[in-house]
């Protein structure tokens, strides 16, 4: 069934998270004995379980949608259980979004109430609006005000999201200030408000690297609990978070599975932290670094499309050959800069490593 409105009964090219783990989600509330705050699909308990992963007492295996440090989700769930908003902040692809998306639909069976803020979000996304067609026949009226997804969580008790709450503009921004802190937003053209009801709640993320675009408020910072996503602590962590991405997004995709393709993601991974934290795994080189993230959601797509190289114009088998253009793309992103850095690295790392030579000669065929 289309719960969505798609409409067509196609399969979606990327279902929400409450359709894509609907299985791993009815067997946690099946399992669920704990006590559940009002209007909340699951326990606090069986939230965390949803996002890190574990194995049900019937034996369903629950697939870990976050690998980190288990305090930051415990923290993030127990935020949402009372009346302080959630913002995720941290550096570009450490899974903010993604947190947030599972978060929301173990929470409230839903999570499509959402904003996404850019630039051009305006005050409507975030209040609400006006059907102008019904508003010139019929005057003012709750027949012809538009909902925001905001406004829709506040009447329904669920949880909202809003992406990239840095990108809009600061006075929409502030409109999020009443509704946080009153639970109401008014209809002053109606003289009417919505109160939230119990089980509403607004789950914000924001970017490290956009301080200085739209910087919250104090007042509005304060309506938040803050939760900092942290890059994957190990090189074995990332290889994992990264394998199990690729490994959803290759069935999504029909790609056939690629054998003994962990190596290659495992260089990949090498080739992002090195750069990312300016020295080699060994701690014995120094390199520079680009001016792009070289972030794990990057490094994910850079091994999908390699995928996708290897099924449809290779044998299938994920190489060196197959991902050397997409790292090229992901690290080049000044053309000046940046192309004189991975050059460096090339030269003073990749060509003198061991077992490394495939890569290096497809690194060099791809450079500009």
């Amino acid at each position: 069934m289309d719960t969505h409105g798609n409409g067509t009964g196609a399969q979606a090219l990327r279902p929400h998270a409450e359709d894509a783990f609907a299985h791993e989600l009815k067997a946690l509330a099946a399992a669920d004995d704990r006590p559940r705050p009002p209007r909340w699909k699951l326990s606090p308990w069986a939230v965390a379980t949803y996002l890190l992963g574990g194995t049900l007492a019937d034996g369903t295996a629950v697939t870990p949608k976050y690998v980190g440090p288990r305090r930051i989700v415990e923290v993030a769930v127990s935020t949402l259980a009372t009346d302080r908003a959630l913002l995720l902040l941290g550096v570009p692809g450490t899974a903010k979004t993604w947190v947030s998306e599972h978060l929301a639909a173990a929470v409230s069976g839903d999570s499509t109430l959402l904003v996404q803020g850019t630039a051009g979000t305006p005050e409507e996304a975030v209040r609400y609006g006006w059907d102008y067609a019904r508003l010139l026949a019929r005057g003012p009226g709750r027949e012809a005000l538009v909902p925001s997804p905001v406004m829709r969580a506040m009447a329904e008790g669920a949880t909202v999201r809003v992406e990239e709450l840095t990108r809009i503009p600061a006075d929409v921004q502030d409109a999020l200030i009443t509704i946080l802190s009153e639970k109401t937003l008014p209809i002053p053209e109606l003289g009417e408000e919505v109160q939230a009801v119990r089980g509403f709640n607004l789950i914000a993320t924001a970017n490290d690297r956009d301080r200085g675009v739209n910087d919250l408020s104090s007042a509005l910072r304060r309506r938040f609990n803050t939760v900092v996503l942290p890059l994957p602590a190990t090189a074995d962590a990332e290889v994992d978070i990264v394998a199990r991405r690729v490994d959803q997004l290759g069935r999504a995709l029909d790609l056939p599975p690629a054998p003994d393709a962990l190596a290659e993601i495992r260089r990949v991974v090498t080739v992002f932290r090195e750069l990312r934290e300016g020295v080699t795994g060994d701690g014995r080189t120094k390199v520079k670094t680009p001016s792009g993230t070289l972030s794990t959601a990057e490094a994910i797509s850079v091994v999908t499309h390699g995928l996708a190289l290897a099924a449809h114009f290779g044998d299938g088998v994920l190489r060196p050959s197959d991902t050397a253009a997409g790292i090229l793309g992901a690290v080049v992103r000044d053309p000046a800069a940046d192309r004189v850095v991975w050059q460096e690295y090339l030269e003073a790392v990749v060509r003198e490593r061991d077992g490394w030579q495939d890569f290096y000669r497809a690194c060099r065929e791809v450079a500009p």
